[in-house]
């Protein structure tokens, strides 16, 4: 190699080393940025509540201020919070699983049959998906109303159980699926939910934990819908729980910034449960199609 290639390959070399450097430190920043937030709320679960309404959120590690009280508070103190956390626990099982098991049938049925209406169904689904909740969120408060299913946990899920957008991400990771695979399982005599539940359900595992992940945020983290139609407080999810301990008049920060932590830990372990499929299902579903 002469001595001019020899320089374009060192020089080639030093960019990728120097786009290797800025991509490193670009992300550096953004993981800062990100966990910034929780990094203060977890300083500040160590600080009297008075601190936080005085003071506000910040970054000042006061070692001389600094306690367990508030997470003495937390597990001994009279209130309502493990209640509320069980409730959101619950919540989000139920709501996880369902949407999971009908919008995998409803994903499967496009992607693997053929059916009259079947193009106007599905779109259908796409122009739901268009549509923020605050559009419906009238409509379906009349029809919880109507069918009498106000200050329940079913009004919270049951609107939501055939998730459009999980309907959509199903069907464009099915979508490919040979049909000879179909047929072959016909003619072993397996019947079309044999089919569904013993070759299709293990073809979808990465596409069920990324739905699993995202699904379970959204309904961890609903606040909006549960406001409008839970009105006992023993049945407040952990969101509507801990905004009815923001006041000016009580002492019941101490409990809002450690319960807001604890509050951080499911969607953690749901995370870690189901990484390892999850990079990988959400690129299949976004290239397959």
């Amino acid at each position: 190699m002469n001595k001019q290639g020899s320089e374009k390959v060192h020089s080639s070399r030093e960019r990728k080393r120097y786009a290797s450097v800025a991509l490193i430190i670009l992300f550096s920043i953004l993981a800062l940025l990100i966990t910034l937030p929780i990094w203060v709320m977890f300083v500040a679960s160590f600080k009297p509540g008075g601190d936080l309404l005085q003071y506000g959120l910040n970054l000042d590690i006061n070692v001389s201020r600094m306690n367990l009280d508030n997470y003495v508070l937390l597990f001994t103190g009279q209130h309502e919070y493990w209640k509320w956390f069980f409730n959101s626990i619950c919540l989000t099982v139920i709501t996880v699983l369902s949407t999971l098991i009908i919008s995998a049938f409803v994903g499967y049925g496009f992607a693997a049959y053929e059916f009259k209406g079947k193009k106007f169904l599905f779109l259908l689904v796409l122009l739901i998906l268009s549509i923020p909740l605050e559009v419906v969120m009238l409509p379906l408060y009349k029809q919880m109303s109507a069918w009498k299913m106000m200050d329940s946990f079913t009004a919270v899920v049951l609107p939501f159980v055939a998730h459009a957008s999980t309907i959509f991400f199903f069907r464009q990771y099915l979508v490919s699926i040979p049909q000879s695979l179909l047929e072959a399982g016909r003619i072993d005599g397996a019947t079309e939910y044999g089919i569904f539940f013993r070759l299709i359900i293990p073809l979808m595992k990465p596409a069920f934990s990324a739905m699993a992940i995202l699904n379970g945020m959204n309904a961890w983290n609903n606040y909006l819908w549960p406001l409008l139609v839970i009105r006992s407080s023993e049945k407040y999810p952990l969101t509507l729980g801990l905004n009815t301990l923001i006041n000016p008049y009580g002492d019941n920060y101490s409990l809002l910034v450690v319960g807001s932590v604890f509050s951080v830990i499911p969607i953690f372990i749901l995370f870690v449960a189901f990484q390892k499929y999850f990079i990988e299902g959400m690129m299949a579903g976004a290239v397959k199609g």
